[in-house]
């Protein structure tokens, strides 16, 4: 695996970290409610709350898996692939049902790593 698609797959992890972190340790912060144009009388809701903090532990694994296949598996390509594909794919029902932008903002790192992959 190129130097290039490590970098760019190391940035996608750190994302979903960063979502993880924002989704279940800092739910009601201004920075979530920014990042997710919500209210924070709308994120301190106990059933918001709930779910905001399920989803995140569901994008912190994400991070850990795209960690693991980049630096531990013995199938980098094959398990890098499926969850960027899963990440594109995800980015793209966002798009569709919520907003346009998710796309580029949730999927966009994610497809140039899929692309490096395949470049090199």
């Amino acid at each position: 695996m190129s130097t290039l698609t490590l970098v760019l797959g190391t940035l996608v992890a750190i994302e979903f970290f960063y979502i993880f972190y924002l989704e279940t340790i800092a739910t009601a912060s201004s920075s979530t409610s920014r990042v997710f144009r919500m209210l924070k009388d709308e994120l301190t809701r106990d059933s918001v709350s709930v779910l905001f903090k399920n989803q995140g532990v569901y994008n912190g694994l994400i991070g850990v898996g795209l960690l693991y296949g980049l630096y531990l598996s013995p199938n980098p390509v094959e398990i890098v692939t499926m969850i960027l594909l899963y990440i594109i794919l995800v980015a793209l029902y966002g798009s569709i049902t919520s907003d346009k932008k998710i796309i580029l903002t949730q999927g966009g790192l994610a497809i140039l790593t899929l692309i490096s992959m395949f470049m090199s």
